[in-house]
């Protein structure tokens, strides 16, 4: 990628919380672009990480941290958790200005030590960032947008000129500004690389003061790579581990699995809860995600032709592109992402639940194949939902890598995910 600033969907609602809170925490993992968003509306910037000032700054952060917050407004605070004193000089300022868009913090970790921050509530708005999506990084038309199916508008169609190896592709490459526009696919794949090693060797001690082993750290996101899109648990996690690490132990895996979620390396996908006219019983467990899709294949050392080589494997790592993506436009509608599943194993790949209580059912498919019996599983979920407890769906989609977007005659939507937007 050139030096140029991508427009991001976050852009918006960065604006927006902006205006209705006196401060905006930007989390999300690092080298996803949460800085460089946060400078174009910034008007002064405090780099806690610049090596020529960072002793003097974390200096003036024990003694005097209301002299780092002078500066135009909004004010960029770059990996503020160097100083976690910020975050209560923050919250103290904004309550003394009592104005909007005073400050912007980001950073990559979740600060060790928190016991002893207030909260920030009322005056501390939080959003996510992710990595790019498909229509961000260009390579989705944009045609469908989620906004208009829940609008319920109608005699919607596009056409995608995503390929399922360029997917493959994109899959190695991630949604990494750095590494989005990159032709060289070995180049794109050595950047995950170079982003797995620094989780391993360095960011998952330094999070939190406490040694961790690399090599337990590569074995560990091996095998969440290996159970991807799936609700494997930490039992699972430790049998696939332990013939060759006999030191570890379900607290061990806890620990681990952790400290990649405050890093924001792992980004489990939660269970939906709807009510249902039948009693069966709901699965609460997680499904196992990364932030980034890349981050399996990296994992694996697999390259787009890897991949391509086992579809059922790639299957899954679609399924983990396709959360992404649903999460990043979700999130746009003010919205989030969920999976259901019940004790009889009948699960939808993904909830979509907004915040005024409407809400989709995705089915999520690579291939034609299997478009027709994901519609059938969407209709039976529907009718299986308590409509006077929960409201109907405001639609049912099945999410593909094919090529043309359209509404099924029973209502149900086939939209391919280089046709989706926010």
């Amino acid at each position: 990628m050139d030096g140029k600033y991508w427009p991001r969907i976050a852009d918006e609602k960065l604006k927006l919380m902006l205006a209705t809170s006196g401060a905006v925490l930007i989390v999300g993992p690092k080298w996803c672009g949460k800085t460089r968003t946060a400078e174009e509306v910034s008007k002064s910037v405090l780099y806690m990480q610049d090596p020529d000032h960072a002793e003097d700054y974390r200096l003036l952060a024990d003694t005097k941290p209301s002299k780092l917050l002078e500066g135009e407004t909004p004010r960029l605070l770059d990996e503020w958790q160097q100083a976690p004193v910020l975050w209560n000089a923050v919250r103290f300022a904004v309550d003394k200005r009592r104005a909007r868009g005073q400050f912007i913090l980001t950073g990559s970790v979740v600060p060790p030590d928190t016991k002893d921050m207030h909260t920030g509530t009322g005056r501390i708005g939080r959003m996510a960032m992710h990595t790019m999506s498909l229509f961000e990084s260009g390579e989705s038309t944009g045609g469908i947008s989620l906004r208009d199916l829940f609008s319920g508008k109608r005699d919607l169609f596009d056409e995608s000129k995503l390929s399922v190896e360029q997917a493959a592709r994109i899959l190695t490459r991630g949604g990494w500004p750095e590494a989005v526009g990159e032709e060289n696919e070995v180049y794109a794949l050595r950047m995950v690389y170079n982003y797995l090693d620094a989780v391993a060797n360095q960011d998952m001690s330094r999070i939190d003061d406490v040694e961790r082993k690399p090599d337990r750290v590569y074995a560990l996101l091996r095998s969440i790579a290996r159970n991807i899109s799936t609700q494997a648990s930490t039992a699972t996690l430790l049998r696939d581990l332990s013939s060759n690490d006999e030191g570890l132990s379900d607290k061990t895996i806890n620990d681990y699995i952790s400290a990649l979620k405050k890093l924001y390396v792992l980004d489990d996908l939660p269970a939906w809860s709807p009510h249902l006219r039948s009693k069966k019983a709901i699965r609460t467990t997680a499904k196992r995600h990364f932030s980034d899709p890349s981050i399996a294949a990296a994992a694996l050392g697999a390259d787009s032709r890897k991949l391509l080589s086992d579809f059922k494997t790639l299957g899954y790592r679609f399924e983990s592109l396709c959360i992404r993506d649903l999460r990043i436009y979700a999130d746009a509608l003010d919205g989030s992402v969920y999976h259901y599943r019940d004790q009889t194993d009948f699960e939808v790949d993904a909830i979509i639940q907004l915040r005024d209580a409407r809400w989709a059912a995705v089915e999520i498919k690579m291939g034609a194949g299997g478009i027709e019996k994901a519609a059938e599983n969407l209709i039976r979920f529907r009718d299986s939902v308590d409509t006077e407890k929960t409201p109907a769906p405001s639609f049912l989609l099945v999410l593909t890598c094919t090529e043309y977007a359209f509404q099924m005659k029973n209502g149900v939507w086939v939209v391919p995910i280089g046709c989706l937007k926010d």
